[in-house]
């Protein structure tokens, strides 16, 4: 087998043309011609990744065992959309958190999107610069993937996406890091490999009620309109880290209010309200229970009694007058007095 190789080799290096030397009368007349050369050739454009593929930024997006079927389509979608992206098998629960600087060591990647999974109904979010630092903590709400919103929009894989952030991400220090964070994640290196030379959607990172809302819309060609494509998801920020996965504590929001937190004050105040119901109830119940007194006097009869004024006693002292009646009327009275008798 080797001596077929030899011998393919040597017939391979034997069939080849030696190149023809190139010889040239004035040195001045060489830069004309190839002037001329270039002029006529037909450029070609080189292709995406022709050696200028300086920023090396890799995200690891993987999570830990528990997740939902909602986050693990979440996963996915984030894989799709960002082309400089790797996955990992999950993350046991007993493992410490710093086992992620490892894993990202192992894959050659210098960002992390690292899911949490508690109780199987709290999801946290990690977004760390890899081995270094910082790192920032969220809690995630409504998340929606794209499976579930069925937009309209559709933006091809591997695009590179344009970044726009609030106004108040300039605005507060811890904010400014954030926003720097996000930037290096979810961009797409310019020339990446994987990606493609087309600027078709745009990530949106808003801040409403003290939370970050993450949106994504498609460029529409014919008018610049954005469509919204998805995912959408909430982070509540809990706290910023100076190192990856720990370290001492830069920010720690104070409006955040843990879910095993919210959860009991529901359960506290729909206790409240039974016991409050119930009070109700037997006070109803001792009130009917109690015996009725028969009441022999109105209390509150004299007052709507008035004392009449009092009128002054008239003494007649002259007889009265006898009445004068006229003739056909004492007629009349004679005759009854008659019948009677």
């Amino acid at each position: 087998m080797s001596a077929f190789k030899r011998k393919r080799g040597r017939q391979a290096l034997a069939g080849k043309k030696a190149k023809k030397a190139k010889i040239v009368a004035d040195g001045a007349e060489e830069p004309r011609v190839a002037e001329q050369e270039k002029s006529n050739e037909a450029t070609i454009p080189p292709p995406v990744s022709s050696g200028r593929w300086t920023n090396k930024e890799r995200v690891l997006i993987f999570s830990s065992r528990g997740i939902s079927f909602r986050t693990r389509h979440l996963m996915q979608d984030l894989r799709t959309l960002m082309p400089h992206s790797k996955a990992d098998t999950k993350m046991d629960r007993k493992d410490k958190l710093f086992v992620v600087n490892e894993v990202c060591e192992i894959k050659n990647c210098n960002k992390c999107l690292f899911f949490e999974a508690k109780k199987k109904q709290d999801l946290y979010m990690w977004i760390s610069n890899s081995p270094h630092g910082p790192s920032a903590k969220f809690l995630v709400q409504n998340i929606h993937t794209l499976a579930e919103l069925k937009m309209t929009g559709n933006c091809l894989k591997g695009s590179r996406p344009l970044l726009s952030f609030d106004p108040k991400f300039d605005s507060e220090p811890h904010l400014a890091l954030l926003k720097e964070l996000f930037t290096q994640t979810f961009s797409t290196p310019r020339y990446h490999p994987k990606s493609q030379p087309f600027v078709d959607h745009v990530f949106t990172f808003s801040i409403a009620d003290n939370r970050i809302w993450f949106r994504n819309y498609q460029i529409m060609e014919e008018d610049a309109a954005l469509v919204e494509v998805g995912p959408r998801f909430v982070l509540n920020l809990i706290k910023v880290f100076q190192g990856s996965f720990g370290g001492p504590t830069l920010f720690e929001n104070k409006d955040f209010k843990s879910p095993n937190m919210h959860r009991r004050e529901i359960r506290l105040s729909a206790a409240a309200r039974v016991r409050e119901n119930q009070m109700v109830k037997e006070m109803l119940k001792t009130k009917r229970a109690e015996a009725k007194v028969e009441v022999v006097k109105d209390v509150t009869a004299d007052v709507f009694q008035t004392p009449a004024q009092e009128k002054a006693v008239h003494i007649q002292m002259e007889a009265p007058t006898a009445r004068v009646l006229k003739k056909n009327k004492l007629k009349a009275l004679k005759q009854e007095r008659r019948a009677r008798r």
